[in-house]
């Protein structure tokens, strides 16, 4: 029987066997940002420790930097607080940081991949718990907490408990105007949020195979959202071909022999999974959420489901739901009117979303009911999409274009809903107050789900645009 991708990066990167049952695993990439890594500096000063290998850490700011003035110093005393401590922490410990000056500052997940950091065969570790996207290379991806970002930076390892690992087959061919988003809403909808608990989640099948790194990279950020630790997509030719070039990859004949080991380190044909569940992608359709976690989705042509029809397990949440997204039960979700529509985030910020939410945009115009902004990853986004003047025709359309950062989708920034603005967002979190009001509402969808939003002021079907 074969071996599947986790178990061969695990063994690969296992140092020993710890007393408590865990395994102390090497970290290969160890990417770091300015909110959660302050603490563990302090404590690596404290503790009179040195950063073993900082090579092997990557700074950028992201959370908490404004997407209209980034002119220093930014205007929230904390943010220019936390911002500063970043650029002293990686100067005193001789850490490379990507800051506005470099042109390559943006998301913490959107910059590794595109500078060809995140590479196959991998361990990846980030304080920030969508660094599951970097999966989507064939590595092992995973967010930590501070005092692990203070035991990384001092060790380069981990103490972790090996993860179960499940095949999610997604057979088929998917239909047009349905995207990675749609895919990973439905795996989460169907499993739960709960349901990957323990796991790492291996994407594979037809449709997989067919989806561009942007796609994959979307598929596995919101691993984390079904409960599982990991997710991963395999390394083939698309991986390859998208890494080539790229500032941090390997170089000629190096490449060339990263390809040989990348290929091998994939999931054997006969692999072992100690769970499988298979998918048609051809049956899924547009999905949108209409809850309080990303588990309470439907596609776009069902109804709100009556908490009656649930198991018995999800009514006290839907309930909860219900109340607090002032939904009615039993209702179409198409056509509920919106306030707000975001385009950004880890999960749906590159150029490859903003081309698909440009496409509905295009020769339309925003709803006079709506805000609706676009923020790109990364600095490097923003400049590919204002080369192909994607900027010119969100902003003909009426949407803000801004630039580079985690915007409305944690709003630990300027970019936050009012009140109980209702947002069509492309993020991957709809948790109450997630968008920075306590009573703000978020229904997550697509990219271009977002945009057709936009226009009609209204949930609707971007099928109906294409």
């Amino acid at each position: 029987m074969g071996t599947a991708l986790v178990d061969k990066v695990w063994d690969l990167h296992k140092v020993r066997r710890l007393p408590n049952g865990k395994d102390q695993v090497f970290i290969g990439l160890h990417l770091i940002h300015e909110v959660t890594s302050p603490q563990a500096f302090q404590m690596i000063r404290e503790e009179k420790l040195k950063v073993l290998f900082p090579k092997n850490t990557f700074a950028t700011v992201d959370h908490i930097v404004p997407t209209e003035d980034q002119s220093r110093p930014l205007k929230d005393p904390l943010a220019e607080e936390m911002l500063v401590a970043l650029e002293k922490n990686t100067k005193d410990f001789n850490i490379q940081f990507f800051n506005f000056a470099s042109s390559k500052q943006g998301i913490v997940h959107v910059i590794g991949p595109e500078l060809g950091l995140t590479q196959p065969g991998m361990t990846i570790a980030c304080g920030d718990s969508h660094t599951s996207t970097h999966g989507a290379f064939g590595a092992l991806a995973f967010g930590i907490g501070t005092t692990q970002i203070k035991d990384i930076l001092a060790t380069q390892t981990l103490a972790l408990s090996k993860p179960k690992s499940r095949r999610i087959n997604i057979t088929g061919k998917l239909n047009k105007g349905v995207y990675a988003k749609d895919v990973i809403l439905n795996i989460i909808r169907l499993l739960g949020v709960n349901g990957g608990i323990g796991f790492c989640y291996e994407y594979g099948g037809e449709a997989i195979d067919r989806m561009t790194m942007e796609e994959r990279m979307s598929l596995c950020n919101m691993s984390i959202e079904g409960g599982a630790r990991m997710g991963y997509v395999n390394p083939d030719d698309t991986t390859f071909e998208y890494l080539k070039g790229k500032e941090f990859s390997p170089k000629g004949e190096a490449f060339d022999t990263a390809v040989s080991w990348w290929k091998k380190i994939a999931s054997d044909k006969d692999a072992h999974y100690d769970h499988g569940v298979n998918i048609d992608g051809s049956k899924i359709e547009p999905m949108v959420t209409w809850g309080i976690n990303p588990g309470q989705a439907i596609n776009i042509n069902e109804n709100l489901p009556e908490v009656k029809s649930l198991n018995a397990s999800e009514r006290e949440t839907a309930e909860e739901a219900y109340k607090y997204m002032s939904l009615p039960a039993g209702k179409p979700v198409k056509g509920i009117p919106i306030n707000v529509a975001f385009i950004g985030s880890c999960t749906n910020g590159r150029i490859s979303d903003l081309r698909e939410a440009a496409k509905i945009a295009r020769g339309r115009k925003v709803s006079k009911k709506v805000k609706a902004l676009v923020v790109p990853g990364s600095q490097q986004v923003q400049k590919a999409a204002e080369k192909e003047g994607l900027d010119q025709i969100f902003r003909e359309a009426g949407f803000e274009w801004r630039q580079a950062g985690c915007s409305m989708c944690l709003a630990m920034n300027p970019d936050k809903l009012q009140g109980d603005q209702l947002c069509a967002s492309s993020s991957n979190r709809n948790f109450k107050g997630r968008q920075g009001s306590s009573t703000g509402r978020t229904m997550l969808m697509s990219p271009a789900m977002v945009a057709a939003a936009a226009i009609n002021g209204a949930v609707s079907d971007v099928r109906e645009f294409l």
